[in-house]
């Protein structure tokens, strides 16, 4: 009976210390792990994601571009390339139930944009899928400036799919939303992709 104490007593004493050093070990771990995860190692990482779900990779390298531009931190851009690859790849999959060509860079990346704006997917399934091919990317960002400007996904397709079938009445729409927008000191959607081709 004394010596299964003698044993059991150490073994109780040592438990801590040895799930202590155990916890050290694996936060050292992953702290090494993070520090070798470069910025521009995520950025690749990311880059070969989006070549793996098919999302044009010039898509991504604007990211990379429109960061450095501006003077960004390696660390801040690679944050962004990761939250507009998780964007792209929820267009992708927005733009395939709505059965429309998931790889146009347009297309895609505004449908991005509409999703990081707050619209519904179900909102944009709804207009993609009615909006003719030629008004289908403007349709969206419209959409998405209305729900940017404080309307629900829904009202903002319904106002948009009464406007869709003119090219002059969607445009007129666009002025008036981008109206709007400056006041706020925003830009439309439109005009910071650089589409502003309204057919």
């Amino acid at each position: 009976m004394k010596s299964t104490l003698f044993l059991i007593v150490p073994a109780l004493v040592l438990a801590p210390a040895v799930a202590n050093a155990q916890t050290a070990n694996a936060s050292a771990t992953s702290t090494t792990q993070a520090q070798a995860q470069t910025p521009q190692a995520r950025i690749d990482a990311a880059l070969q994601a989006a070549a793996r779900a098919n999302i044009p990779a010039s898509l991504i390298e604007s990211k990379v571009a429109e960061g450095q531009a501006k003077g960004v931190a390696a660390e801040r851009i690679a944050t962004a390339v990761e939250a507009r690859l998780s964007m792209l790849v929820r267009a992708s999959q927005t733009l395939q139930r709505a059965n429309v060509n998931a790889t146009n860079e347009s297309q895609l990346a505004v449908t991005a944009d509409a999703l990081q704006a707050g619209v519904s997917q179900s909102a944009l399934i709804e207009i993609t899928r009615t909006a003719p091919a030629e008004r289908r990317v403007v349709a969206t960002a419209i959409v998405a400036d209305l729900v940017r400007l404080g309307q629900s996904s829904d009202a903002a397709v319904a106002r948009v799919s009464g406007a869709v079938s003119s090219a002059a009445t969607l445009a007129n729409l666009h002025a008036e939303v981008a109206s709007q927008l400056r006041l706020g000191g925003l830009n439309s959607t439109l005009d910071a992709t650089g589409i502003v081709r309204i057919r």
